[in-house]
């Protein structure tokens, strides 16, 4: 496919990352060279029953493989890399991380057998690229995570920015503080274009930073004589490095628990950003044998994730870690949305097996990640865009980040809440939206990689609902008889040892439907089928006030 725009145009489209949260995936594209931003992942809403994670549709970059120049990732959470194995499947390109993000990329690589045959380029923010009719350079920004970075791609027609998920934490406990001056020096040498993140866009605040939370936690530390269980984020280095410091601080030990958790922890020191001597690391069999106000337990599953660590330790599953009494479980996270339901069944678990649980705004134990509107107006005031694109979050986030670059001074004219797909094509002097491709989202259901689509997610919101009726026969269509059955089986919509009034009736009903249906000129197997679904339908909904999912079962003679 070809985009519908002039030569002398740039465009701008998302693969993913508009109207939701998650699956940040964004294309600049100017002539025969493409610089994508991002290989993000969204995690499925309740409703996506069965689905693992939800992806891009990566058809457009396929048909245009060869104008791909780079891969290029502004941080390493999960909705910015999830996908970057699928994406890589898709489209093998050179891709360009900062240290951390390159070192989880690795590790998602190397379970995917994929190592070997990418070209990995890891980058800092003086790392420039250059191509023949784009290049790249990066900014330094603050966000829940180390080496986080915001994109500015310059183009023959004006530069676009892109920043990536950010804060403006002038006390961040990572030591790597926003680089105003050259957002600054970007922003007075021109700037076409800014992509910018809208998740806080409905927070009328200046964020708080890291450390505002890292005196929390000390002070958490001070009154708690029993056991810890913190659970946060993996990739939040900062609140990992808070804890660890506040148990050495109060001479515990820890142990860390969850595979992403011990990753994390691993890249931590290796990278430079954790600092826990080995002696104060103990393994799962240890922590036992230590008095309870001697072990910080570090772990995964702060989003009430079902098999993530504290999930298992809440329901009592866990090999190693039992609740005991005293114990206090801290959530240094919030909910994403989706997962307040899953959060809240983790906490009720634990609180039931007898442990305190600290969590939620007041206990002022987590701090966001994303910049609110102060923040983000000062992005604006700092990168001065001649046209502005909110991007990274759900619509209603979109149409207020609009409204806070109005109030800066980007006219109206110049501001465009896009779709995924969209085509935001420009010049130095005009903006439009040119054109739209296919940017539905795909489902990955185990090694199914979109071969689920409405069609089956209908399947089973009515399976789960409802329940299945199965319908069994054998029929002679030629002699128009039926010559065994018709059977029906139930699964999830009635209990059929107490329902043989029920089944004994559906049973007339089918049998004189088949006997009918198979009278009609040119009857069919297929057109008996719809006859039956049709007519069961019917007649079950009229009996119980339910939808049953039905399936016809012929035997053709």
């Amino acid at each position: 496919m070809e985009l519908n725009i002039n030569p002398d145009e740039a465009a701008v489209y998302a693969l993913g990352g508009l109207g939701e949260i998650g699956k940040n995936t964004y294309g600049i594209q100017y002539g025969d060279e493409i610089v994508i931003i991002d290989a993000g992942v969204k995690f499925p809403e309740d409703e996506l029953l069965g689905i693992d994670y939800v992806i891009p549709d990566y058809t457009y970059i396929q048909e245009n493989r060869d104008k791909i120049k780079a891969l290029v990732i502004t941080h390493g959470h999960e909705d910015h890399i999830g996908a970057i194995h699928f994406f890589l499947d898709a489209v093998n390109v050179p891709v360009y991380a900062g240290p951390l993000a390159m070192a989880l990329i690795k590790n998602k690589l190397e379970e995917h057998n994929q190592l070997k045959t990418t070209e990995l380029h890891e980058i800092d923010e003086d790392t420039v690229l250059t191509f023949d009719k784009l290049s790249v350079e990066f900014f330094r920004t603050t966000h829940s995570i180390p080496d986080t970075y915001g994109v500015a791609v310059h183009t023959p027609v004006g530069t676009i920015v892109e920043t990536g998920d950010f804060k403006f934490d002038f006390t961040p406990t990572t030591n790597q503080p926003p680089n105003l001056q050259k957002m600054a020096r970007i922003g007075s040498e021109g700037v076409l274009l800014l992509m910018s993140d809208s998740t806080n866009a409905e927070r009328a605040e200046f964020t708080k930073s890291e450390r505002w939370v890292g005196k929390t936690i000390d002070k958490l530390f001070d009154e708690i004589n029993g056991r810890i269980i913190f659970a946060t984020f993996a990739s939040n280095m900062s609140r990992v490095q808070m804890a660890t410091e506040a148990a050495l601080a109060h001479g515990r030990k820890i142990a860390v628990f969850g595979r992403s958790m011990e990753s994390a922890v691993t890249n931590g020191l290796a990278l430079g950003y954790l600092d826990i001597p080995e002696e104060m690391l103990i393994d799962a069999h240890e922590v036992n044998k230590l008095p309870p106000e001697k072990v910080l337990i570090l772990c995964t599953g702060s989003q009430g994730e079902p098999m993530a660590a504290l999930a298992r330790i809440a329901n009592g599953t866990h090999k190693q870690i039992k609740i005991q009494p005293n114990d206090t479980v801290i959530f240094s996270s919030s909910p994403i949305p989706g997962n307040t339901a899953s959060v809240d069944r983790v906490i009720n678990e634990l609180e039931e097996a007898g442990a305190n649980v600290i969590h939620g705004k007041v206990n002022n134990i987590h701090a966001s990640g994303h910049g609110g509107q102060e923040e983000q107006k000062l992005m604006l005031s700092l990168i001065k865009p001649k046209y502005f694109m909110p991007v990274h979050g759900e619509y209603r986030m979109l149409k207020v980040h609009e409204g806070l670059a109005h109030d800066i001074g980007v006219p109206k004219d110049n501001t465009f809440i896009l779709d995924n797909g969209d085509v935001l094509a420009l010049t130095e002097d005009s903006a439009r939206i040119a054109d739209h491709f296919p940017a539905e989202d795909t489902y990955v259901d185990g090694n199914g990689i979109g071969d689920v689509g409405a069609a089956v997610l209908r399947d089973r919101k009515l399976l789960s609902e409802d329940g299945l009726v199965v319908v069994v026969a054998t029929i002679d269509l030629n002699n128009k008889e039926i010559t065994a059955g018709p059977d029906i089986l139930s699964r999830g919509f009635i209990y059929m040892r107490e329902s043989e009034d029920l089944i004994n009736e559906g049973r007339k009903e089918i049998f004189h439907t088949i006997l009918m249906a198979m009278r009609e000129p040119n009857a069919s197997e297929h057109s008996i089928r719809n006859a039956v679904v049709s007519h069961l339908q019917r007649f079950l909904y009229d009996k119980t006030k339910r939808r049953p999912l039905i399936l016809p079962i012929f035997i053709m003679v």
